[in-house]
């Protein structure tokens, strides 16, 4: 008969303890180093406690078209919305997706409530407009005296030594091979086609650097000649010049209360993603004339471009303005794809188009999907309504916040005094382990802000509070284990490793239930909610980490010490004061059976 196997020694992380414990001190040290190398020391706060505004936008299909809610018409969505509140002057703005239906655009302090509201609660507005006229973005300045360009060269003297753009083809165009050595997309031949402006066309900036507006003024001046100039077109030039499209307040200002019919100026960003101001004519096509676009690659030439599909009463409409502009010099060929008075990208034509075109050229994938993206939304079935508007003051945002900080640290005290009387000894590893805790959620919670977006709102310190006791409960839960196997008899070190395996999974068990709750709310709620699910779920993860890589190990080395190992009255783990019956081996044997045998 085998002899019983006595004196085993746990594997694995019990019985290398300090193994354990190095290796999470050197994971705390590693967050907290890249915490501090980031330069994200403290968390990135809410709205309700930073103080700004807080827009909840939720998108409605029209019906029967209600797949028109997904995940790639939101993005779009999202980025339109972005660039209108930048346009405000807002740095630190935030906007973002929440489930499938809702958009969130948090405006810090500072910001005019009620004209965000304005600029994220309408629809966009997408058009085709004419270009009349194109320069640096950049204020006109004074030029020195210098050799003007002749009308006939206009063209060829806007576009000398400025790189090759994008260029666009319908169904049936041949793409290009003929070397364009100080050429624009403009100089090109290209059949059946219409192409982008390089970053300097007619009227962009000369070698000097300055707008060599001329050219560009002649073609512009074209469409009223022979009759008397009114005030309204000169005021119209006085606005272009003085236009600075660096300017983020001078290009919102332009773009306030367009209409259609009207000639406006605006701004857009070439190629070389440089500024350039244009006067606009009247808008030809809507953007809900456009049935499809999208960027795609072409596995022919390998290159990246964007196809667009128009509407029936759409072909009509772009084939009649196609056909004007084909017959036009640059830039009066060019039309531009205005989106909420910013010009998105401003294509050359050279024939006539009708239910499809082509723009190809110098795109990569993100730059040909978000083009695609952006003329899709003009005919997009889709609208959003107005949720929720909450404006918090900066002074109530950090009353709120400390508010939440003595509230944090009452439960804290509280919780240490009741683990300091009823545990003793004990509570030392029940503090280190609330602070080890506390260092890894600190240092996660200041890195996840520019990571991934995570701002720190009220609920979600709320959810940091109900988590003190939910790692407290962990450490209580392992304790009490200990102490029954000590009632029982047993000395500390036999009671530590006995009672470990029903303590994890009390602990899993408790911490699954909390986990799955806070997921479930964060995946159904939306708001703020979410900031307490996020950070109840966080801090229930943490805890297992803790318990399983610090408390445990720490506590297999307390047990060696004789202070703890011995049972002293402060220890908490007192024998005498826990009730402990004497031990279980001598209790436990049996007298041999005396029946006797048969022969």
């Amino acid at each position: 008969m085998a002899a019983p196997k006595r004196g085993r020694r746990p594997a694995g992380a019990q019985g290398r303890p300090g193994r354990t414990l190095v290796f999470i001190m050197i994971a705390m040290a590693a967050l907290a180093g890249g915490m501090f190398w980031s330069g994200h020391t403290t968390p990135r706060l809410g709205i309700d406690l930073a103080g700004g505004t807080s827009i909840t936008l939720k998108a409605k299909a029209e019906p029967g078209k209600e797949s028109a809610v997904n995940e790639t018409n939101m993005n779009t969505a999202v980025g339109i919305i972005e660039r209108r509140v930048n346009g405000l002057g807002v740095s630190e703005a935030e906007v973002q997706t929440q489930g499938e239906s809702n958009i969130v655009v948090n405006i810090p302090k500072g910001t005019d409530a009620e004209e965000a509201r304005k600029q994220v609660g309408t629809t966009a507005q997408l058009y085709f407009r004419p270009v009349l006229n194109v320069a640096a973005g950049g204020p006109a300045v004074p030029q020195t005296p210098q050799p003007k360009p002749s009308g006939s060269a206009s063209a060829g003297t806007g576009d000398k030594g400025k790189p090759a753009g994008e260029k666009a083809e319908g169904d049936k165009a041949e793409s290009s091979t003929k070397p364009s050595g100080s050429a624009t997309a403009q100089g090109r031949a290209v059949t059946d086609g219409l192409k982008a402006p390089s970053p300097g066309t007619s009227g962009s900036p000369d070698a000097s650097g300055k707008p060599a507006d001329k050219p560009a003024d002649k073609h512009a001046e074209k469409p009223a000649a022979g009759q008397t100039p009114d005030p309204a077109a000169a005021d119209l030039e006085q606005r272009f010049a003085a236009l600075n499209c660096e300017d983020p307040k001078a290009r919102a200002a332009v773009s306030e209360n367009v209409k259609p019919e009207n000639t406006i100026v605006a701004c857009g960003k070439n190629s070389a993603k440089q500024w350039e101001k244009y006067i606009l004519g009247p808008a030809e096509v809507d953007g809900k004339d456009v049935d499809e676009a999208k960027g795609q690659l072409d596995p022919q030439r390998g290159m990246w471009i964007v196809t667009m599909d128009f509407t029936k009463s759409g072909s009509k409409k772009f084939e009649k303005i196609t056909g004007k502009l084909s017959q036009q010099q640059p830039p009066l060929n060019q039309f531009a794809i205005v989106l909420d008075g910013e010009v998105m990208s401003a294509p050359s034509v050279e024939t006539t188009l009708s239910a499809n075109a082509e723009i190809s050229g110098s795109f990569n994938q993100e730059s040909a999907q978000n083009l695609g993206n952006i003329l899709s939304y003009g005919a997009l079935p889709l609208s959003f309504e107005e949720q929720s508007v909450d404006t918090v003051s900066a002074a109530l945002g950090g009353e709120q916040l400390r508010a939440g900080l003595i509230a944090g640290a009452i439960g804290l005290a509280l919780v240490i005094i009741y683990l300091v009387v009823y545990y003793r000894g004990l509570s030392l590893i029940a503090i280190l382990s609330l602070g080890v805790s506390a260092v890894l959620t600190y240092s996660l919670m200041s890195l996840l802000g520019p990571a991934i977006g995570f701002a720190l709102n009220l609920p979600a310190v709320c959810g940091a509070i109900v988590a003190i006791g939910i790692t407290a409960d962990s450490f209580i839960v392992y304790f009490e284990r200990i102490r029954d196997e000590i009632r029982e008899g047993r000395t500390l070190r036999p009671a530590v490793e006995r009672g470990w395996p029903r303590a994890r999974r009390t602990i899993l068990v408790s911490d699954f239930v909390s986990f799955l709750a806070a997921a479930v709310l964060f995946f159904v709620t939306v708001g703020k909610v979410q900031g307490f699910a996020f950070t109840l779920g966080l801090t229930t993860l943490l805890d297992v980490v803790v318990v399983f890589l610090f408390t445990k190990p720490l506590m297999t080395l307390l047990a060696r010490t004789k202070f703890f190992g011995g049972g002293h009255p402060w220890s908490g783990l007192d024998p005498e004061r826990l009730g402990a019956q004497p031990p279980l081996r001598r209790s436990r044997r049996l007298t041999a059976p005396t029946d006797p045998k048969e022969a």
